[in-house]
């Protein structure tokens, strides 16, 4: 198919050419590059909601990476915390499978899998007020992020519903939101050259 300067004009995929993706391409990296933005905006989606907790969950949510950060975690576990419920939104029966896939091109397997199953281990602190199994966690008993996990959630997730605790606005952890997503180190639309 014949493509203009802007956009390609193909109605069928089968039927596109490397131009067709050129240009594609190009709109594709200037989109990619506002993601921070976007991650941020979502984020601030969560501010006032406080779903019958003590904080709201962009509190919660700042609160958590602040005191990971504090903790002297590394720049990536810092953002899986402060974007661990991102997902509580749109992905309200599911959340960590929303935040996990934001995080998945950004952060390595085990930060990924932490995240991912956080809300089974979280579990652990209210499922039996819920009638639910608070065991649920023991499923993954045998796998090797479970200590990870375990204390991802004991040590910063759990704790982090406190209204006095001293927890900064989300702009002192937007450069690292901005650094973090500039790049991923893994993405199926990556050449393996290109994977950090």
């Amino acid at each position: 198919m014949t493509t203009t300067s802007d956009r390609a004009t193909f109605t069928n995929m089968a039927d596109s050419t490397a131009e067709d993706w050129a240009i594609i391409g190009h709109h594709s990296m200037n989109f990619m590059e506002g993601l921070p933005d976007r991650v941020l905006a979502h984020l601030r989606l969560l501010d006032g909601d406080f779903g019958g907790f003590a904080v709201d969950r962009l509190n919660h949510s700042l609160q958590t990476a602040r005191r990971a950060e504090r903790a002297g975690r590394d720049d990536a576990y810092v953002l899986c915390a402060l974007l661990h419920d991102i997902g509580d939104t749109l992905g309200s029966f599911n959340h960590a499978d929303i935040a996990a896939a934001i995080l998945k091109p950004f952060v390595s397997a085990e930060y990924h899998w932490m995240v991912e199953h956080h809300a089974e281990f979280q579990g652990y602190y209210f499922f039996h007020h819920l009638g639910l199994d608070r065991d649920m966690r023991d499923k993954h008993v045998d796998h090797p992020q479970w200590d990870l996990t375990a204390e991802f959630c004991s040590d910063f997730d759990s704790p982090a519903f406190d209204p006095a605790y001293d927890t900064p606005p989300l702009e002192h952890f937007e450069p690292l939101v901005r650094s973090m997503m500039a790049s991923p180190v893994r993405s199926i639309y990556l050449k393996e050259s290109e994977v950090s």
